[in-house]
């Protein structure tokens, strides 16, 4: 079971409001503690507060490594994450159109996830036409 799910579309196609009502819904169904990662500080009226809201841009990741550095680092902070959701991940930490370090990050998540049971959510602003295998098996 993958516990990663992607979202992906153009700015514009929803995606935000998708994320809304998924952390409203996970706070109501899920038995851990919610997270989601923004790049800027767009959330914080949508976002119920029982979730965690972190703004990524206050911690200027630098690449995928840095972001797994951090997330491995909320965990170990918090093992009662059950739910941990990424909006906009391109704008969160550059991947420089690296479609192969893309899909590394996403397994590495799928992986962290089975590991500590935790899922991730992940929003991706690209044409969905133009996802890659790697990255379609998370849809």
């Amino acid at each position: 079971m993958a516990r990663v799910k992607v979202l992906m579309g153009l700015k514009g196609s929803g995606k935000t409001k998708q994320l809304i009502e998924l952390v409203t819904n996970a706070l109501t169904v899920e038995h851990g503690h919610v997270v989601c990662i923004e790049k800027e500080r767009k959330l914080t009226f949508d976002i119920p507060s029982g979730a965690r809201l972190i703004t990524a841009s206050d911690y200027s990741f630098s690449g995928p490594e840095l972001l797994k550095g951090f997330i491995s680092g909320l965990y170990a902070g918090n093992y009662d994450i059950t739910h941990i959701i990424l909006d906009s991940l391109y704008k969160i930490a550059p991947f420089a159109g690296d479609v192969q370090a893309v899909t590394a990050f996403l397994d590495w998540l799928n992986s962290f996830g089975d590991a500590n049971n935790i899922k991730f959510t992940v929003s991706i602003s690209a044409d969905v036409n133009g996802a890659s295998e790697g990255i379609r098996k998370y849809f």
